[in-house]
């Protein structure tokens, strides 16, 4: 990536946790969530517009389903909307034991089931999840034990899922099982240094790199498969929290941002804080996986 990129805003959205974009390659829209209010955007990169669909709770992540509409993971589990976005209905409900929690990031696996996992709401160590929700709707549990579940990516053949558990500070591996969706043989592939900033929400692009938000780093660093940082791309605002690809053949990185936990000196030094974020990085994406149910 040359050191001279610079990301443009997409949307100037000022979201209070902006976050999880998923691009739409057959509408050539992005879809993008407002955590905490609850809201799904869907944004034209060509006209500028971008619709809100308000959820009613919190809502912390969403993925395409293969049949039109979005599959969501909200506050208190999994709900399905129809393909006009006129009709949200729960499907699963996950109850929280501890303190109170909400689902946070998620996306779906080659065949079409739907992970998301959660995190506690006062950041209590290890009272989150990690869930997968398949085609069928039955909902599995698949790791305990986590305090802030976020980024996901899998390998393009499929069989290695990378996962952030932000506190740790790092990315970890699993041999992922694409053909009954379970975990095994648990690895560290990247650490990340606290200055850096807290990792976040993930991407992979077509060279099995990683892409990595970091939440109070002002940046997303691209990893090697080997762990090596190889490339930093810088925004002017603090809080970043999730990338993705999309735009004509997956060429361009769209990234989303949070004012969530800036002071009001900090705000005014960030007009832009909260924005979805555009950039041209010399590298494509792969396409996004769709929910089967």
């Amino acid at each position: 990536m040359p050191a001279s990129v610079r990301p443009d805003i997409a949307v100037d959205a000022h979201a209070t946790l902006g976050e999880g974009p998923v691009w739409d390659d057959q509408q050539q829209r992005l879809l993008w969530l407002d955590i905490l209010p609850g809201l799904v955007h869907r944004a034209d990169p060509a006209t500028g517009s971008d619709d809100v669909f308000r959820v009613g709770k919190p809502v912390g992540a969403a993925s395409l389903r293969r049949g039109g509409g979005l599959v969501l993971a909200v506050e208190d589990g999994f709900a399905l909307l129809d393909p006009d976005w006129q009709r949200l209905d729960q499907v699963a409900v996950v109850e929280h034991a501890g303190p109170r929690a909400r689902f946070n990031e998620g996306k779906c696996d080659p065949a079409g089931r739907f992970l998301a996992g959660t995190m506690a709401y006062d950041l209590s160590p290890g009272a989150g999840s990690l869930y997968r929700l398949d085609p069928d709707l039955a909902v599995t549990r698949l790791l305990e034990g986590v305090t802030i579940s976020n980024g996901l990516a899998w390998t393009a053949d499929g069989t290695t899922l990378y996962y952030i558990d932000s506190p740790t500070q790092g990315v970890d591996a699993f041999g992922y099982d694409a053909g009954t969706g379970r975990l095994a043989n648990r690895r560290r592939v990247v650490d990340i240094p606290a200055a850096a900033g807290l990792p976040d929400g993930m991407t992979i692009d077509a060279d099995g790199c990683l892409w990595v938000a970091l939440y109070g780093g002002s940046a997303v660093h691209r990893y090697a498969p080997d762990g090596r940082l190889d490339a930093t791309l810088s925004f002017p605002v603090t809080n970043i929290t999730c990338p993705v690809f999309g735009g004509p053949g997956f060429s361009v990185l769209y990234v989303t941002s949070a004012r969530d936990g800036l002071d009001e000196r900090q705000l005014a030094a960030q007009p832009h804080a909260g924005a979805v974020f555009a950039a041209d990085v010399g590298t494509r994406g792969l396409p996004g996986l769709r929910f089967g149910g």
